[in-house]
């Protein structure tokens, strides 16, 4: 369900491995990013008339809910099917892609489901 050389991937990876006590693992046939919880999937999709529709180059988190509010009226975001009603938000990365906003996004799904020893340690970077 991926390309492991997918250039979005490998800066996907550098960017959410680079967090204390992350470790990526294939889960459901996508990379999933995790401490004990998974804080970003790499890929997602949605349910349409019954059917999934693939979102193959996007980043799916579990941001602070007032930002999954915000991003949800994006052309570019969408509810990821099963992930959504869970406060789960999936932004697509073809096009433009600000490296910096994903850099934002990882890291505060990463402080929703991360140990707190872990986003000390990050606050202390």
């Amino acid at each position: 369900m991926f390309d492991p050389d997918d250039p979005f991937l490998h800066r996907l990876r550098e960017i959410a491995l680079a967090l204390p006590g992350a470790a990526e693992k294939v889960s459901h046939g996508r990379p999933a990013f995790f401490t004990t919880k998974v804080f970003a999937y790499y890929g997602g999709s949605i349910k349409a008339a019954g059917a999934h529709e693939q979102h193959d180059r996007s980043l799916v988190v579990h941001p602070d809910p007032a930002e999954v509010l915000a991003l949800a009226e994006e052309e570019r975001c969408y509810r990821p099917a099963y992930l959504g009603p869970s406060g789960w938000i999936g932004v697509d990365l073809d096009g433009d892609t600000d490296w910096a906003e994903v850099r934002e996004l990882v890291e505060a799904s990463y402080r929703e489901t991360a140990a707190a020893r872990l986003v000390a340690e990050l606050d202390a970077r």
